[in-house]
């Protein structure tokens, strides 16, 4: 392919991925919907930070680590599926009280009203799955050009998903702020607590069981 026939097909597989619902809508979508926009966004870019970092360890070929070690692999699964788990419980458990529970675990992460537990909830969501890693390592180099620079190409492509996840997540904020005295109502915000923490778990217990 050539570098622009590689961009391209690039750009569209990382859309379809990017608009297929997933973990990543579900966490930005519940985080925007009861704790405003820009929490939302907030989470959002820590998922998008965590896009470039896998862009980057799967360039330098770290992430081809995971692909063969199963010793590796199953450690950050492990890892990642416990943290999933717990945050989804948190957030299920949290529902009895219109989410405190969520907001109480956030707080631990960082002082409140900096922004900073939500970005870390979103970035270690992200990094925290190995498949993730794996993808990157089995996807970008079927795009990158003969004869182009790994590492600049994948760094590339890894800006690219992330802009595109970004753009989806503004729109996805955005969404909710005209339905915004409806999403916070204490019913709603339990229901949305509810579904989102099941999510979760169960994007953990499948992550947990998991076998390559």
């Amino acid at each position: 392919m050539t570098p622009i026939d590689a961009t391209l097909a690039f750009t569209l597989a990382a859309l379809l991925m990017t608009l297929t619902p997933g973990l990543d809508t579900a966490l930005v979508l519940r985080t925007a919907a009861v704790e405003g926009p820009k929490r939302g966004m907030q989470a959002g870019a820590g998922i998008c930070m965590g896009v470039l970092a896998w862009g980057a360890i799967a360039a330098v070929g770290l992430g081809a680590v995971l692909a063969v070690s199963r010793l590796a692999y199953d450690a950050l699964r492990i890892v990642g599926a416990a943290y999933l788990i717990w945050m989804g419980i948190s957030m299920i458990r949290g529902a009895r009280t219109g989410g405190a529970a969520l907001d109480a675990t956030a707080a631990a992460a960082a002082p409140r009203g900096r922004g900073q537990g939500w970005f870390i909830r979103g970035l270690l969501t992200n990094l925290l799955n190995p498949k993730v890693g794996v993808f990157y390592v089995t996807f970008l180099p079927q795009f990158i050009p003969a004869g182009g620079d790994v590492l600049t190409w994948s760094l590339a492509f890894a800006g690219i998903h992330a802009v595109e996840g970004l753009l989806w997540f503004l729109a996805l904020t955005l969404a909710t702020r005209s339905l915004a005295s409806v999403l916070r109502r204490g019913s709603v915000v339990a229901w949305l607590d509810r579904v989102t923490g099941g999510v979760l778990v169960l994007f953990g217990l499948k992550l947990a069981v998991d076998v390559r």
